[in-house]
Parts: C-alpha cells; sequence; structure tokens
C-alpha cells in the first residue's frame, strides 16, 4: 500500500479530498457524546457539518435520523461543489419543523437552500457564517487543509468532534493544542486502519477496493483505505478521566529503562511499560495519547519542540547516538485512585 502520509499530501492536489466515513464509525464515536453517554452534549445544540456532500454523508443522515433522540435544536449541512465557479446549496433541519406533518424530526423535514453564492468551501464567508451559529462541528474535513481547517475551530472558539490523521499530534501548529489539553483525541479508532467509501473518480491504487456486496461493503461502491485514523475533538467524555493502567504494571529500574543521550528523561518504547512509580519525565510514543489522562499526567512536550535544538540529534532524542522516532515527553502527577 502508499505511504499514507504521501497520498494524504497529494489528495488535495489530486482533488482527492472526499472520503465519506462509514456509518458504524460515526456512531461507535457519537454514543460517546450523546443521550446514551454521561456526557450529553447535543442537547439543544445546533451542529454544523460543514466538509460534507449532504447526499453521500453519513454524518448528516446519523444527526438527521436521530434528530429528536439527540434532542438537537438545528442541523447545518452545507454542500462543497469542487467546480469553485459553481454555487452550492445548504440542507437544514429545525426544531419544530415537521414538514411531512408526520410527528417526527428526521430526514424528511430537511429544507434545502440553493441560494449560497458559492461553492460551498468551509472557509468562505457564508459557512463562516453559519459556523458562527453552531454550537459543534461534526465532520471529516479535507485531510489536505488540516491545518487551516483547525485552526478556523479554534479561532472561532467551537467545539468540534472531527477526524484526521494520527500524525497530525506531531504538526508545529497542532501539538501545542494537545498539550495545553484544549484537543485530545476521541474514544475509537485509535489510530487504526480504516475503510472510507470515495468517488468512483478517485484514482485507482493498491489502496482502493470497489464493494462486492459479501461483506459491510456496498456492492460497486469503491472504497479507499487510510492508515491511522483517529477522531479529535474537545468534548469531554468518561473515557478522558479513566485512569491508565499499563497492562504491565512494572515497577521503575534503572537497568529496564534507557535516559537518553542529549535529554534527562527515560525513554519506553511500549506505552504499557510505563513504570508505576516514576515521576521523572518518560520519553513514550505518540500513540501514548489514546490513554491520556490529564489528571493523572503532564505533557511536557514533543521532543522536537522541547529538547533545547543544540543537543538534540536530527531533530530526535536519541540512545547511544541512534534518534529515536518521535516521543511525547510526560510526568506523572500524582498517585492515582487506583494507587499508580
Amino acid at each position: 500500500m502508499p505511504n499514507t502520509r504521501e497520498a494524504l499530501g497529494n489528495a488535495h492536489q489530486n482533488r482527492q479530498d472526499e472520503f465519506y466515513t462509514q456509518r458504524s464509525d460515526i456512531e461507535k464515536e457519537l454514543n460517546n457524546y450523546n443521550h446514551l453517554s454521561k456526557h450529553n452534549h447535543f442537547k439543544d445544540k445546533v451542529v454544523f457539518c460543514n466538509c460534507d456532500d449532504p447526499t453521500e454523508s453519513n454524518f448528516f443522515k446519523y444527526f438527521a435520523d436521530n434528530f429528536t433522540a439527540l434532542g438537537l435544536k438545528k442541523l447545518i449541512c452545507t454542500h462543497y461543489e469542487p467546480d469553485e465557479n459553481k454555487k452550492s446549496y445548504v440542507l437544514t433541519i429545525s426544531r419544530g419543523r415537521d414538514i411531512n406533518k408526520d410527528g417526527k424530526i428526521n430526514r424528511h423535514d430537511v429544507v434545502k437552500n440553493e441560494m449560497l453564492f458559492s461553492n460551498g468551501d468551509f472557509r468562505s464567508p457564508e459557512c463562516i457564517e453559519f459556523l458562527k451559529e453552531a454550537d459543534i462541528v461534526c465532520t471529516n474535513p479535507p485531510f489536505s487543509l488540516f491545518r487551516e481547517y483547525i485552526a478556523q475551530l479554534m479561532k472561532h472558539n467551537k467545539k468540534f468532534l472531527i477526524i484526521g490523521n494520527q500524525n497530525a499530534i506531531t504538526y508545529k501548529e497542532f501539538f501545542p493544542l494537545i498539550k495545553e489539553n484544549k484537543v485530545w483525541l476521541g474514544c475509537t479508532m485509535n489510530g487504526s486502519n480504516r475503510w472510507f467509501r470515495v468517488p468512483n473518480y478517485f484514482k485507482d491504487s493498491a489502496s482502493t477496493k470497489i464493494g462486492d456486496g459479501n461483506d459491510s461493503f456496498e456492492k460497486g461502491v469503491k472504497y479507499c483505505f487510510v492508515k491511522a485514523v483517529v477522531w479529535f475533538t474537545n468534548l469531554d467524555c468518561q473515557k478522558r478521566h479513566e485512569d491508565f493502567i499499563p497492562r504491565n504494571y512494572k515497577n521503575y529500574n534503572e537497568n529496564d529503562y534507557q535516559k537518553y543521550d542529549n535529554y534527562d528523561a527515560i525513554n519506553v518504547d511500549n506505552v504499557n511499560n510505563i513504570p508505576v512509580d516514576y515521576y521523572g519525565i518518560i520519553g513514550v510514543p505518540i500513540t501514548f495519547l489514546h490513554k491520556y489522562n490529564p489528571e493523572q499526567f503532564e505533557i511536557i512536550g514533543l521532543e522536537r519542540y522541547t529538547a533545547p535544538k543544540d543537543i538534540l540529534i536530527g531533530g530526535r532524542l536519541a540512545i547511544n547516538g541512534k534518534p529515536t522516532y518521535a516521543r511525547i515527553l510526560i510526568r506523572r502527577k500524582k498517585e492515582t485512585k487506583n494507587g499508580n
């Protein structure tokens, strides 16, 4: 399969930014924030899906079908037209507008407004006005425009639940949001490899397939395999407050944990080997963030942005002169209720 980072980087150039998320993946994640969970973030809220084709998007279908159960106030979904010279449209569903008089508010009560003056790009003035109205943004934004997209959400101080690539954690503009607990990882996917539905014009490669109808993939529909997929959010959830108990439950022994040549911290290659009694600085893989509880650990930084540049080897921490992979520097904050 092709290098995922390269594939995502070329997506915008090749107009291959349309990755449609499967309904099952949306439902699994949203169940941690809706009326079925301890934290119901959607009651009386305006939800905006600003990077979707409403006729294809499972985000729109999920929120439309569950409008009443979620207690939504309004759903807004703008359509993106790839041709910037063409105008687009917006779909809305609003509380109290039972258009077909069946006693339910769902996708049959949608209002289509074709009066947009732009192509529905999330950066357009019209879409920004919808963004200002929204309480929560939930979508799968263009992979190639992730930095610009997240910057817009932060500028307008919006709650969100979006899909991205795990490598975004290391972006210079993005990692500070993780460190300052302004953004964190969602509850599902956890950097796994996922299949996304894509338009038929999507270029064929070793990472695409056509559904044969014998599994969860719809027959005749094209899918693309994407590595290291995660949810990014600033919505609170129960998982975020669960103490991480390393599976191997090891105590610290200096013979078992190497120190870096160029930074005063110990290295841990597997998060399940984090010593339960060590309160110094620890370098861990970025996958640690799937276990991160801010009440249990403090994030010191990402090695390349934290350690003095004059002691980094090739921009990395090193052991015996050999640079390590990306490492997040953490420190245990206190003894927790589980005693670790």
